[in-house]
């Protein structure tokens, strides 16, 4: 069984810069892809960015050019490093394979965009 647990969520001001981190437990770190998924208030759970086990990476249209998803298999560590925050991305952040396996979510961490 793969767990995740994701730190370095926080309170930050528009434009304000946030670097998430995810520790996966268990063999198969290496050998899946990885991705950040969120899930705003009142929202479903949607799938931000992926990581490939070879370093090949997608970012959701609105995000693309603000985050950036990367990982450290040595480390078992997955980051997303967040840009130029907005207000509207105040959610929950959580780390997950892709495609999700449904018994791993952790607790995620919360991230708010405001003044």
């Amino acid at each position: 069984q793969v767990q995740f647990v994701e730190s370095g969520g926080g309170l930050v001001q528009p434009g304000g810069s946030l670097r998430l981190s995810c520790a996966a437990s268990g063999s198969i770190f290496s050998i899946v892809s990885m991705a950040w998924y969120r899930q705003a208030p009142g929202k479903r759970r949607e799938l931000l960015a992926y990581i490939t086990k070879n370093g090949n990476t997608n970012h959701l249209d609105s995000v693309a050019g603000r985050f950036t998803i990367s990982r450290d298999n040595t480390k078992n560590m997955v980051y997303l490093q967040m840009d130029t925050l907005k207000p509207e991305d105040t959610a929950v952040y959580y780390c997950n394979t892709d495609p999700p396996r449904q018994g791993s979510w952790g607790q995620g961490t919360q991230v708010t965009v405001s003044t």
